[in-house]
C-alpha cells in the first residue's frame, strides 16, 4: 500500500490536508443514527460519552426518500430529516466545545435547506459554526426517467464530504451519498488519500458500512443476542488508522457488545458478491479479516480495494398506487374451511362490484394452536392485500364488501382493525447513470462552490469466481435440528431483491456449513424462494455465505409486497428451519 500524502499536500484537487484531530495517525468516527427514527438522544450521547473526532449520522433509506419526496409535493423548501435539527439543538454546543465536527445525510432531498437551517439553529443557540453541504445527487430535473417519478438521486462518494472539511467546515450535510460514504469521506479529509488510493479508501469504506446502521454493529438485531444485555446497545465507533485498517469499538460504559459476530452480521448485511463496488472504490469483502483486539474491540485488517466501476447508482421513486389490507382472524376448529369461505364470498362480491383491484393477494398464518390455553394462540390469520391505480377500487370497494361480511361469514368472525379507504405505496427503482456526466459539488463554508473529481481509472464490475471450499467434515452421526444453533444470519433488502448472509461460529461449522447450505437447499428450507433466480457468494475469510434473492421483495419495501416487506426476518426464519447437523457441531 502506498502512504497518505504529508500535511499541506491536496487529495483529489479539492484543498489541503487538515486533520480532524490531535493524532494525525488515527481518526475516530461515531455514528448516532442509523435511520430516519433512530434513537433521538444518541447524539448527545456519542458526544459526551468519550472520545471523538467526527460523528455521523445516517439518515436515509429507499422508503425514506419516497417520504421526503412526498414532503417535498407539500412544500419545496422540505425534503431534509427535521429530526437532526432537533438532535442538533442540543447537541450542537457540545459538539463545538470537544471540537468533534458532525457529517449527516440528512439533507435527503434539500441539503441546501437543511444547511441554512443549521445556520439559523447555530444562531439561535449562540454557538457560531461554520456549516457546508454537498449536492449534485438530484438528479430529477434532468428528466426522462418515466412517468410519476418523484425522486432521482445519484449516490455519490465521499470527495464532497472530504473538500468541505478541508475547508473548515464544523457541520457538512449531504443529500443522498453512500451510507459509508460518511466516513470514509472523513478519513480522506483526515489523512489526506488521493483518489487512487484504493486499498484506504476500501478500508474506511468497510468502517463505514459497519457504523452506516448504529447499534445493528454492538448487538442490535443479532442472532445470540441471548450472549449479551442488548437491551440498550451503545451505538458505535471507528478508530480509522493511516492504512484504512480499524478499530470498531464503543463508547466505555455503554450497552451491547463489539465481536467478532456483531462485526461479521454487520459486514454481511445488504450485500452481494466479494466486490463491494462504492462511487470512489470497489472494496473486496473477500480479504476482510476480523480480530479481537480486546474487549468490545474488533479490528478489520487492511482490505484490498480496487478501481470503482464507471456507473453511479441511481435511485428512483414513484407513487405506484393505492393499497389496502384487511386481516381476518380464524378461531378455532377448521381454519381451512373458514379461510375457503370468507375468501369466496369477498371475491365473489369484488366481482359483483365492477372494479375488481388489479391485484388481489391472500396469504394465511397458521399461528394457531391446538386446545390452547389463550384465545390469541387459538387463532390464526388470513391477510388480503389489495393494489390498484385507483383509490376507490382498494378503499370503497374492499372495506364495504368486507364490511358487509361481518354478520354472515364463518363463526366468529372479526378482523383484526375496521378496513380503511387505502393508502398510497411507492415503487423503487435503481438504475446506472454515467459517473461522468453527474456533478458532485461541494459548497464550502464561505459559500464556494468545488466541483469533486472522482479517480479517473475505473474498472469494469465483474463477479469473482467461488473461492475453493474448505475440506468437508467427515461422514458422522447427525442430528435433526434448527440451523440456528450452530449458525447466525442477518438479512435485509436490495431494492426488490433480498440478501441473507449466513456464518458459522467455528471453523468446524464453516466446513459444513460452505458444503450443506447451496443454492437448492436454500430454496428447500425457503419455499418462498422457489422460482425466483437466487446467486450464492462465499466469503471464507468470514466464514460466511451471502445469498441474494431476486424479486422476493417484489417493487421495493414501499410497495408493502410482502409480510416483512424489508426481509429483515427472512435470515431468522433460515435459522429457524430444521437441518440434519452432524453432531460434532453441538
Amino acid at each position: 500500500m502506498s502512504g497518505a500524502p504529508g500535511p499541506g499536500a491536496s487529495a483529489g484537487g479539492t484543498g489541503p490536508v487538515r486533520p480532524l484531530g490531535a493524532d494525525p495517525d488515527l481518526l475516530r468516527i461515531g455514528n448516532a443514527s442509523g435511520f430516519y427514527g433512530d434513537r433521538f438522544d444518541a447524539l448527545h450521547e456519542m458526544l459526551t460519552g468519550g472520545p471523538l473526532d467526527v460523528l455521523t449520522g445516517d439518515y436515509l433509506a429507499e422508503l425514506t426518500m419516497l417520504i421526503l419526496g412526498r414532503d417535498r409535493l407539500k412544500d419545496p423548501a422540505r425534503g431534509y430529516a427535521k429530526t437532526f435539527l432537533r438532535q442538533l439543538e442540543e447537541g450542537l454546543g457540545a459538539a463545538v466545545e470537544r471540537g468533534v465536527r458532525i457529517v449527516t445525510n440528512a439533507g435527503g432531498l434539500n441539503p441546501a435547506g437543511l444547511a441554512d437551517a443549521v445556520r439559523e439553529l447555530a444562531d439561535k443557540v449562540g454557538v457560531p459554526v461554520r456549516v457546508a453541504h454537498v449536492e449534485g445527487d438530484d438528479l430529477l430535473a434532468r428528466g426522462g426517467w418515466g412517468e410519476g417519478v418523484l425522486t432521482a438521486n445519484a449516490y455519490l462518494g465521499g470527495a464532497g464530504i472530504a473538500a468541505c472539511l478541508r475547508a473548515g467546515a464544523d457541520v457538512v450535510v449531504t443529500g443522498r451519498v453512500t451510507d459509508a460514504a460518511l466516513v470514509s469521506g472523513a478519513a480522506q479529509a483526515h489523512f489526506g488519500w488521493r483518489p487512487e488510493q484504493f486499498d484506504q479508501l476500501a478500508g474506511a469504506m468497510v468502517a463505514g458500512h459497519v457504523l452506516e446502521c448504529g447499534t445493528q454493529a454492538t448487538g442490535g438485531n443479532y442472532s445470540f443476542f441471548e450472549d449479551h444485555d442488548v437491551r440498550r446497545p451503545g451505538f458505535p465507533l471507528a478508530e480509522i488508522a493511516a492504512d484504512g485498517s480499524s478499530v470498531i469499538t464503543k463508547h466505555p460504559g455503554t450497552g451491547g457488545a463489539v465481536t467478532l459476530g456483531t462485526v461479521t452480521a454487520q459486514l454481511l448485511y445488504e450485500t452481494s458478491g466479494a466486490r463491494y463496488a462504492g462511487p470512489d472504490v470497489t472494496a473486496r469483502l473477500d480479504t476482510v479479516r476480523l480480530a479481537e483486539d480486546g474487549p468490545d474491540r474488533v479490528r478489520i485488517g487492511p482490505v484490498r480495494g480496487e478501481a470503482p466501476p464507471p456507473t453511479l447508482k441511481a435511485g428512483l421513486t414513484r407513487l405506484g398506487g393505492w393499497r389496502n389490507e384487511v386481516t381476518f382472524v380464524l378461531t378455532g376448529l377448521d381454519v381451512p374451511a373458514k379461510a375457503a369461505l370468507v375468501r369466496g364470498q369477498l371475491e365473489a362480491a369484488l366481482d359483483a362490484a365492477g372494479h375488481r383491484p388489479a391485484e388481489v393477494r391472500w396469504t394465511l398464518a397458521r399461528t394457531d394452536h391446538d386446545d390452547a390455553d389463550v384465545q390469541e394462540e387459538a387463532s390464526a390469520l388470513l391477510r388480503l392485500v389489495v393494489r390498484d391505480a385507483d383509490q376507490d377500487a382498494v378503499g370503497r370497494v374492499v372495506s364495504g364488501a368486507a364490511v358487509e361480511l361481518a354478520l354472515a361469514s364463518y363463526p366468529g368472525f372479526h378482523v383484526t382493525a375496521p378496513p380503511g379507504r387505502g393508502t398510497p405505496y411507492g415503487v423503487f427503482e435503481a438504475v446506472a447513470v454515467d459517473a461522468a456526466e453527474v456533478p458532485h459539488l461541494a459548497v464550502l463554508p464561505d459559500g464556494t462552490s468545488v466541483r469533486c473529481q472522482p479517480s479517473g481509472e475505473k474498472s469494469e464490475l465483474v463477479r469473482l469466481p467461488d473461492p475453493e471450499l474448505p475440506a468437508p467434515l467427515p461422514a458422522a452421526g447427525t442430528r435433526r435440528a434448527p440451523l440456528g444453533l450452530v449458525a447466525g444470519a442477518r438479512s435485509g433488502d436490495k431494492g426488490g431483491a433480498a440478501n441473507i448472509g449466513v456464518w458459522a461460529r467455528t471453523e468446524q461449522g464453516w466446513r459444513w456449513l460452505a458444503h450443506e447450505l447451496t443454492v437448492e437447499r436454500l430454496r428447500q428450507l425457503l419455499p418462498e424462494t422457489a422460482g425466483l433466480p437466487v446467486d450464492r457468494h462465499v466469503l471464507p475469510n468470514l466464514r460466511a455465505l451471502n445469498f441474494v434473492v431476486g424479486g422476493l421483495l417484489g417493487e421495493g419495501v414501499a410497495a408493502q409486497a410482502r409480510f416483512d416487506p424489508q426481509a429483515k426476518a427472512v435470515g431468522e426464519w433460515l435459522r429457524a428451519r430444521h437441518m440434519d447437523i452432524p453432531e460434532v457441531l453441538f
